[in-house]
């Protein structure tokens, strides 16, 4: 458990550097990033290079014993770059390009940019991948931020094309696999297709699923030409990537398959204002933010770089990259967090595994479009209340360290949430109801296992399941050959498993299977759904679970009609008293989109057939644990009282941070047996 920030040397004079890396290391930092921005002050002209002030700067932390993630600078290339090759820059659905005058202005697909972006990931690793200060890598910085993942540049239709002949073989399969015959779509070949963009009404689902598909492949393709650089010319020296949260639009999996450590950047207060939530939690949460979207993230990202076992739960290495210090600049509303949120959020990360958590950033810049963030500095040096709070966690950890090993703690969850990109692709093109955001319902789930008091690692579909007592699917669509099978293994072994809404609705093409949903599925869950209806606001069914005539839910936005295979109702819908919630052994389906208590009920249910111990909690209390460590977290007003169930160990057996009775906004930290 270390502390890191994010620092910007070349915006600054070097005559404060030392001063820089002097009060870092008395803040308690070990782990400074640079350079992903700097790309103009390390190569100004054409192949003329500055590395003195780099060196300079590196020099000046090397000198205090702080550690760098050294960056590609490949998200912001220079004017005179986009000069030379201006069709290397992203062309949006109308047409336009992406220009130049902020960041993140390249195609993934312009083969003249990838040669860049090599030539200078190449160009910074031979200048530093051997020297002692330099610890880990960045590659580029925050792929797709600001939705430049799907470009619709003459390179990427190209790329299209050759991708679909790669995936297809010939153009009849294509016209097969899609159903082109639809709306005499036929294609005679590869390259009469274009972009599913600019069509009289919607483009072709399974044209648009494939270009997503290959939309991702390209970031991919491009993240590990530079990680092959990097590995060539630094080999000791781990490669990671700063990820971002509720940002779909490439699979994350399949990027973190090349890298060592998967980052991401936490803005709690940010992603709380501008996501899904309703009126009334944004504000509620307005300066704590919502209690488990930095959970749910850390989980997701934990899960990215996990070695693949077949005998158990493997979770991977990852860091907090961009730790939001204060009120930040591109919410639709950017209010300030309670004092000991910044606090809360570290030790949060921490509890849910992380190596680092780094500061976004050291010094509050007085210029440019992000003059407004705040970092751990006010412009003029003086300390904010961020850096306040990272000073208070730095020795935090300075002193828990006398007391223990930080650095050994491991993590052994019982419960497992499958999380597929190419399913949330398939459910955003065809939502079937405006207000359909599968995104929104992981999340929904995710929050109702922790409201249990449950521990979850969040695990691609191609994941080891084998250890989990409870599996949950709230999104999966199409159900691979693979997936089917770990599920029909996991079953067999005992474990409870959950399918929500729409599992195995769609083929791998997004099509209606022959058999009806839920598809592959169908033999592990015992239904066929007969009939799907989206629900609109203000319409909802009551539900009642059987054998309990106090526990009723609704359903909104999504119901199902289902014929029972050999599935038993467990729930039913009151107004036509069909199944809502069925059970074929240890296998659970859910027909609608159940609201938060109905969640809670039906996992509650299902974790405790599992052997789990759920514990429910109050609504704004969460707790984790973390090898012999369990962290409670307060995001309320209002003091909060929490007893571990676990066992303290008797060397500890009050908290080692805070107190059993929580402060409004307090944590306490618990040594376990």
């Amino acid at each position: 458990m270390q502390l890191g920030v994010c620092y910007y040397p070349e915006h600054w004079p070097p005559s404060g550097w030392a001063d820089d890396a002097q009060r870092m290391r008395a803040m308690g930092i070990s782990w400074v990033r640079i350079a992903e921005f700097a790309w103009s002050r390390i190569e100004p002209s054409p192949g003329v290079f500055d590395w003195a002030w780099l060196d300079e700067a590196i020099e000046t932390l090397h000198a205090q014993g702080l550690k760098v993630v050294m960056c590609t600078p490949t998200a912001t290339p220079p004017k005179w770059l986009v000069d030379t090759m201006p069709d290397m820059l992203a062309i949006d659905a109308h047409g336009q390009p992406r220009g130049f005058g902020s960041r993140r202005h390249y195609c993934f697909s312009h083969a003249g940019y990838r040669a860049e972006s090599r030539r200078i990931s190449r160009a910074v690793a031979e200048r530093y991948g051997q020297h002692p200060a330099v610890a880990a890598w960045q590659t580029d910085n925050e792929y797709g931020c600001h939705d430049t993942v799907l470009s619709y540049s003459a390179a990427a239709k190209a790329g299209f094309r050759r991708w679909l002949q790669a995936r297809y073989g010939d153009i009849a399969a294509l016209n097969t696999a899609w159903g082109t015959v639809f709306w005499s779509m036929e294609y005679r070949s590869f390259d009469q297709i274009d972009a599913p963009v600019g069509t009289v009404t919607e483009a072709h689902p399974a044209h648009r699923l494939d270009w997503r598909r290959f939309a991702s492949d390209e970031v991919r393709a491009f993240n590990r030409e530079q990680v092959e650089i990097l590995r060539e010319l630094s080999p000791a020296r781990p490669v990671s990537h700063n990820f971002m949260g509720f940002f779909t639009e490439f699979d994350h999996h399949d990027v973190a398959a090349d890298l060592d450590i998967a980052t991401w950047d936490s803005y709690p207060l940010g992603f709380t204002q501008n996501f899904f939530l309703s009126a009334d939690e944004k504000a509620r949460y307005a300066r704590v933010g919502h209690p488990d979207i930095p959970g749910f993230h850390h989980d997701l990202y934990r899960g990215m770089c996990a070695s693949t076992r077949a005998d158990a739960p493997a979770h991977g290495r990852w860091w907090v990259m961009e730790q939001q210090p204060g009120p930040v600049n591109w919410a639709s509303w950017n209010t300030a967090p309670h004092d000991g949120m910044v606090r809360l959020w570290s030790w949060q990360a921490f509890a849910h595994g992380a190596e680092v958590v780094s500061y976004f950033r050291w010094r509050q810049a007085p210029f440019a479009q992000e003059q407004m963030h705040t970092g751990l500095h006010r412009p003029d040096r003086s300390v904010d209340q961020g850096g306040v709070e990272a000073a208070q966690v730095g020795a935090e950890l300075q002193a828990l360290s006398t007391q223990m090993d930080l650095n050994a703690q491991g993590i052994v969850n019982r419960v497992a949430l499958v999380f597929d990109y190419d399913s949330l692709w398939m459910a955003q093109i065809q939502p079937q109801g405006a207000d359909y955001n599968p995104l929104e319902l992981q999340f929904r789930v995710y929050s109702a296992l922790r409201q249990l008091g449950l521990d979850v690692d969040i695990v691609s579909p191609n994941a080891a399941l084998a250890g989990y007592a409870l599996i949950v699917l709230p999104v999966q669509l199409h159900a691979s050959a693979a997936l089917v099978k770990a599920l029909t293994q996991a079953a067999a072994a005992g474990a409870q498993i959950v399918l929500g809404p729409r599992a195995g609705a769609k083929t791998e093409v997004l099509a209606i299977p022959e058999n009806l949903a839920p598809g592959a599925l169908s033999a592990l869950a015992g239904v066929q759904v007969l009939r799907v209806a989206s629900l609109p606001p203000g319409v909802q069914a009551v539900i009642r679970f059987e054998g309990d005539a106090g526990s009723v839910a609704t359903a909104q936005r999504w119901r199902e009609d289902l014929a029972l295979t050999g599935a038993q109702a467990e729930a039913l819908f009151d107004d036509d008293g069909r199944a809502a919630v069925t059970r074929l052994g240890s296998l659970r389906y859910v027909a609608g989109w159940l609201d938060a208590d109905g969640w809670r009920q039906l996992l509650m249910r299902a974790a405790t057939d599992a052997g789990l111990s759920p514990q429910p909690l109050p609504a704004d209390l969460r707790v984790s644990r973390i090898g012999g460590l369990l962290l409670a977290c307060n995001f309320s007003d209002r003091t909060l009282a929490y007893t571990p169930t676990s066992t303290p160990s008797s060397s500890s057996a009050a908290p080692l941070l805070g107190s059993a009775t929580l402060a409004p906004r307090g944590i306490a930290l618990w040594h376990l047996n």
